[in-house]
């Protein structure tokens, strides 16, 4: 790609010994020694008021992380599965924005002792409601499994998360180059309405 290549990886996890945090540290690492520019987006650390649709556009900092999200050419969203869903803090997050989510990549990992399917679907789901892609399949794993003492200890999920990162770089980067198109063109098609 001629523009640089922005990533977005989103930590939807509050607790302080997160294994989502380790693994998306893990794919802002790999993501970045690929030559993207990825920025973190960590609730622990940037909390996130409560979306109220009154409000929202008033809160400290909105217009800066607002940007941050529009930037983003791809969105990794990693959540922990708290009965079933994804946790509060991914949700939150998701309320706030759907306009800059429109024609991007979303990839999905979540942490769960189930196979995190409806997380996964929910995901895709939302991501849908915003007009954004989603790849064919998202990342599960479980914690003392996967990961154990803040690393990756399965060779499985390696090889999965490098598959991961692979296809969402590859993907998209052409969704990317077509999304800047059809945003600077005249033809019809769902991004039409985003156009300045």
């Amino acid at each position: 790609m001629a523009d640089p290549f922005n990533v977005l990886a989103v930590v939807g996890s509050l607790q302080r010994g997160s294994v989502t945090r380790v693994v998306i540290k893990h794919v802002a690492d790999q993501l970045t020694a690929l030559g993207c520019n990825v920025d973190v987006l960590d609730f622990l650390k940037e909390p996130l008021a409560l979306y109220n649709p009154d409000t929202a556009h008033d809160l400290p900092g909105y217009t800066a992380l607002q940007a941050r999200v529009e930037r983003a050419d791809l969105v990794f969203l990693g959540t922990p599965d708290y009965h079933g869903s994804l946790s509060g803090a991914m949700k939150n997050f998701l309320d706030h924005f759907w306009h800059e989510f429109a024609g991007k990549l979303f990839a999905t990992i979540v942490a769960s002792h189930e196979k995190g399917l409806t997380v996964t679907d929910q995901l895709r789901t939302i991501a849908r409601q915003c007009y954004a892609w989603t790849l064919p399949y998202g990342i599960s794993f479980s914690q003392d499994v996967d990961v154990k003492d803040d690393k990756i200890v399965s060779e499985v999920l390696q090889k999965r998360l490098s598959m991961l990162i692979r296809d969402a770089r590859v993907y998209g980067e052409i969704l990317a180059r077509q999304r800047r198109a059809d945003l600077a063109g005249s033809e019809p098609g769902f991004l039409a309405k985003h156009r300045a």
